[in-house]
This record gives structure tokens, C-alpha cells and sequence, in this order.
């Protein structure tokens, strides 16, 4: 697969990573099994899609054990990220950004991925009561201390960051700006996809100008741009997309023409290219510092999702794909 650079550091991983959230958290309980999803890390590995993505929220915890027991096995053979600063709790999520936690979480994290180094660490959210240099400069002592090689940064969520007038990323460029005074942000983790683009407005922007890396969530909209989805079909209760608008009947009936369009573009690659890579390849012609991240739980797509490297997009294609329907249904 090919390989691209994270931050200046120059972090090499696979164009395609795997988040692994889907595996543990968010997602349909009933249909997460563990070995199922081991095998599918391993699969990623074997493609060369090295970056695996996780965090100690995710489960809660129980996400890092199970890549920890890949990694235990192909410690070489990953990059992983992992994230710190959320706590789960019943019915709410918390931030803490506390520089003693912090490092308490490290080290926890540490245990549960059987290693001795983590390639990057990413702040999740900032916590609202400690300035976000102290959480960051904590951060960075567990870079010296050898613990983590490079530090990233997570997007703020789409209504905690607007302000009047604003820009769907200014609340996340002003937090970056602070921290890159502390020591140097390597990589931003933020959604992009073919029906949320908006990263392209500033976000995407600054982390170029800036030699940062860019870890792009959610790159197949949740799996709605997969086309697999039948709408009206619903949700088990714990899985997010139960209370997104974006997946009510009536929005994924919506938003049908986005799904169309890739298809078509699709058709023209051969008749095994599939709407999801295109929707990826489209992510990873925004730029060489871009990684696209795709959930998956299976060994079947990580396959098709790490296939989507050796798919070229034409100009003509990119415009096609730029000139689709903006989706309906918003967070806001």
C-alpha cells in the first residue's frame, strides 16, 4: 500500500487506516464479536493499512484490549493511536483534562495495547475547566519521557465549536494555535467525507500549511456512503445513528442522489469498484498528508476499503464528485 507521512516528524503509515471504534462502541452491540474483529485487524496489517485507530473511551476500555492483543502479536507492523481526555459514564460523557490523569490514562493505555510506546496520542476534547496548555503539556512530558512519539488533536465536535458567524472549525484551529506554542502538533483528526466536507473550508488548509497530518473520521459518512444501508430499516438503540439526523427514513431517502452519484462514477473504474472507494479515493486526493480512517469490523471490507489506495480519480471524476448534492440533516 502506499505510504504517507503524519506531522514533521514525517510518521509513516499506510494512505488507509482502520478505526476501530466500530469493533467495541457506537455501533450495534449484537453484531461486535471479538474474533471476527481481531481477524480483521490482522487483515489491515497484512494490507499495509498500518494505522490503527482507537481510543480508552471507546468501550469504555475494552477497544485498546482488543488491539492490544493484535499488537502484542504484530507490534512492528501497526502504528497506534489512541486518544485520552473523555470519561464514559452512565448516559454522559465528561471531559478531563487534568495533567495528573492524563498521564495516569497513558499509562492504563500503555497496559491495554501490550506496548511500550504509543505513535500517537491525541487530546480527544479539551476540558473546559484546565487551560488546554496545561493537558498538552503533560502530553508532551510523556513524549520525553518516551512513552508517546507525536501528539494529535481531535476536532471539537460540530455545535460545541460554533460561535456567531463562525466557521464550522474556528473553535478547533483556536485550540490548535495554542497548543503548537507548547510543542508541535503532529496530526488533527477531524470528520471529512463526500457529504461532510467542510474540513476543506480551514481546517484541511492550516494542517497543510503547517506540514500537520490529517487523519480524516467518518471518511464513509458512517456507512451511509457505502450505498449499503436500506433506508427505513432502522437501528438497534445503541447504535449512534439511531439519533442522527442524517439517518432518519426520510434524510437517508434524502440524500439517495450522493450514493447515486458515486455509484456512477464507480461503474466507469470497473464493475467491482464500489461507491465506498470512490468516496475514499475522493478523501485521498485532498492531499498527501491525508489519511482517510474508515470503521470496519470485517475482514471482507477492510479489504475493500485498503483497495481504494490503487484507485485514480480524473479531474473530470473529482468535479463530478464536488458537484454532488450537499446532504441534508445536520447535528445542528
Amino acid at each position: 500500500m502506499e505510504r504517507r507521512t503524519i506531522g514533521a516528524a514525517a510518521l509513516a503509515v499506510g494512505a488507509v487506516g482502520l478505526g476501530c471504534m466500530p469493533m467495541s462502541w457506537a455501533y450495534s452491540t449484537s453484531r461486535q464479536r471479538g474474533g471476527e474483529s481481531l481477524r480483521a485487524v490482522h487483515r489491515a496489517l497484512d494490507l499495509g493499512a498500518s494505522l490503527l485507530d482507537t481510543a480508552d473511551m471507546y468501550g469504555p476500555f475494552t477497544n485498546e484490549l482488543l488491539v492490544g492483543r493484535a499488537l502484542k502479536e504484530r507490534r512492528s507492523d501497526a502504528f497506534v493511536s489512541t486518544k485520552v481526555g473523555l470519561l464514559v459514564g452512565d448516559q454522559h460523557i465528561v471531559a478531563n483534562g487534568r495533567p495528573g490523569y492524563v498521564k495516569r490514562a497513558c499509562d492504563a493505555s500503555l497496559r491495554r495495547l501490550q506496548t511500550d510506546v504509543i505513535d500517537l496520542y491525541q487530546l480527544h476534547r479539551a476540558d473546559p475547566e484546565v487551560p488546554v496548555e496545561e493537558t498538552w503539556g503533560a502530553m508532551a512530558e510523556l513524549v520525553q519521557a518516551g512513552k508517546v512519539r507525536a501528539l494529535g488533536l481531535c476536532a471539537v465536535g460540530a455545535r460545541a465549536g460554533r460561535r456567531g458567524g463562525s466557521r464550522l472549525h474556528d473553535a478547533t484551529i483556536r485550540q490548535l494555535e495554542r497548543v503548537q506554542q507548547v510543542f508541535p502538533v503532529s496530526a488533527v483528526e477531524a470528520e471529512l467525507s463526500v457529504w461532510s466536507p467542510e474540513a476543506l473550508e480551514n481546517l484541511l488548509p492550516w494542517c497543510e500549511t503547517r506540514g500537520v497530518g490529517f487523519l480524516a473520521a467518518m471518511p464513509l459518512g458512517n456507512g451511509y456512503l457505502t450505498g449499503r444501508l436500506r433506508t427505513g430499516a432502522g437501528f438497534e438503540p445503541d447504535d449512534l445513528r439511531a439519533r442522527h439526523p442524517r439517518f432518519t427514513g426520510e434524510m437517508m431517502a434524502a440524500n439517495q442522489p450522493i450514493v447515486a452519484g458515486l455509484r456512477r462514477v464507480a461503474r466507469r473504474h470497473g464493475e467491482h469498484v464500489t461507491p465506498a472507494q470512490v468516496a475514499l479515493a475522493w478523501v485521498l486526493a485532498q492531499g498527501p498528508h491525508v489519511v482517510p480512517v474508515p470503521g470496519a469490523k470485517q475482514e471482507r471490507w477492510v479489504t475493500e476499503n485498503a483497495a481504494a489506495t490503487t484507485l485514480r480519480l480524473t479531474p473530470g471524476n473529482l468535479r463530478e464528485v464536488a458537484a454532488l448534492p450537499r446532504a441534508q440533516g445536520s447535528w445542528d
